[in-house]
């Protein structure tokens, strides 16, 4: 078996990787186990000085690097360049904070000395997206290897370059061999994998279902587990708001990353009375980003990653137009080769409609109208979904209530769309998953925090 890499700009076959064998997969994870055991006993200096180099060979790749995500998953070439840059920030982070964010803490009893002692738990199993192929990993890499912890990498079928560009980064920044290791294998493959007795714990980013069928297979083998999952963010607008802000905002949000993005801005929840202002000013916003080749640097959209992706999308849109959804802007198929689908915004949005109802992952809006404040926050929390929201309000205790009171996500923005940033926890609720990543509490996750009591 292989996998076979499509260019989704072209539809150009580019490379044919072999799968690893079930024999080589069982000498990596025994590989990884035994590194894993030489590197808990590391000191974080030590950590530090491999992750650093890490983050300057990130640096010092952008433009290979960044170019390779544009041809294997279809990144315009401006947004894969800061996503590679961002991978050396995060590297940079945790090289700085582990050892503090990891430090004894120390709890008062009547013993002679008591204290939380934060100590790895061993290999974990990162199960990763294609979106984005590099930060994605590397905000579960540096943390747990700061940690103390190693790394098996099962990545997106159609990325496998992007998994052997960070092997290498780690190889070539003098983390030990087998510490970090991809491994090619198929989705089947998963479940064996997590039953190894070398892996102490998964991390999954990706779809709901696939969170599911990983969730229960660790748990049936009490691993832990952190997942985050998709989403259908919501952007409340209120009739304070900056529209122009508003609408720049959501556009963005939803855009970014060609619409493939768990975080992007799905439902535009906007009050009446502001409706038919904001439609017009995002809707503006829309028709002006320019579609195209990816690796063009005035392209602010590329193509789908995928051609069955790009189909799919279609028919949602195409099914929420059937059951009374208005299209403003695209909604066709081009007429040219290429996963390419356009930035469509679609109005009139409501329960019973797939736009409202369904995750779409790509360049798609939706707008739906509610009454006031109240009833655009009962339809903002109308979903399985809780990953990402923001509020559109010029009164910042209005919107820091809101954010913080009445939005169901595990991250509320106001007057800005919503991001990961490694100083700030990620993640969700709900059925878009558990667990955090990136800060303190991501490092957190896969570490024993070890009660130690002295008589």
């Amino acid at each position: 078996m292989a996998f076979v890499v499509v260019n989704p700009a072209t539809g150009e076959t580019l490379k044919t990787y072999e799968h690893h064998s079930p024999e080589a997969v069982a000498q990596t994870l025994e590989a990884a186990s035994a590194a894993q055991r030489a590197w808990r006993r590391t000191t974080f200096e030590e950590r530090a000085k491999h992750m650093r180099a890490a983050a300057a060979i990130l640096r010092e790749r952008v433009e290979p690097y960044a170019k390779l995500m544009t041809m294997e998953m279809g990144k315009p070439i401006r947004e894969a360049r800061g996503e590679v840059q961002k991978c050396a920030l995060v590297c940079d982070f945790y090289a700085d904070q582990a050892e503090s964010m990891l430090a004894r803490r120390v709890i008062e009893t009547d013993a002679r000395e008591s204290y939380i002692a934060h100590r790895p738990l061993g290999v974990v199993l990162a199960i990763m997206p294609w979106n984005y192929p590099l930060w994605q990993v590397f905000r579960f890499l540096a943390p747990a290897l700061m940690a103390g912890n190693g790394g098996i990498l099962k990545h997106a079928s159609n990325v496998p370059g992007c998994a052997e560009a960070v092997e290498a980064v780690v190889r070539d920044a003098g983390f030990p061999n087998d510490l970090f290791v991809s491994l090619r294998v198929d989705t089947a493959a998963v479940a064996s994998i997590i039953e190894h007795p070398a892996i102490a714990a998964v991390t999954l980013t990706g779809s709901t279902p696939a969170g599911r069928a990983v969730a229960a297979k660790a748990g049936s083998m009490l691993k832990k587990v952190v997942l985050e999952l998709g989403g259908s963010d919501p952007y409340v607008v209120l009739e304070d708001a900056d529209i122009a802000l508003a609408a720049k905002v959501c556009a963005t949000s939803r855009l970014l990353n060609s619409g493939q993005s768990c975080i992007a801005a799905k439902r535009y929840v906007v009050v009446d009375a502001v409706h038919d202002t904001f439609v017009e000013a995002v809707q503006a916003e829309f028709e002006a980003r320019v579609m195209g080749d990816p690796l063009d640097e005035a392209t602010d959209i590329g193509p789908q990653a995928r051609f069955d992706l790009r189909d799919a999308l279609h028919n949602q849109v195409e099914r929420s137009i059937a059951a009374g959804a208005r299209l403003l802007v695209g909604g066709t198929l081009p007429d040219s080769p290429g996963a390419f689908y356009p930035a469509t915004l679609l109005a009139h949005v409501g329960p019973g409609i797939p736009a409202y109802e369904e995750e779409l992952f790509g360049p798609v809006g939706s707008i739906i109208r509610a009454k006031d404040e109240a009833d655009a926050i009962r339809i903002a929390n109308d979903t399985p979904f809780g990953l990402g929201a923001c509020v559109m309000t010029a009164d910042l205790e209005r919107g820091r209530r809101i954010a913080e009171e009445e939005l169901e996500a595990g991250c509320c923005f106001v007057n800005a769309f919503v991001r990961s940033d490694p100083r700030l926890p990620f993640g969700g609720i709900r059925d878009s998953g558990y667990g955090r990543e990136l800060s303190d509490l991501g490092i957190l996750e896969f570490v024993n925090q070890k009660t130690v009591y002295i008589a």
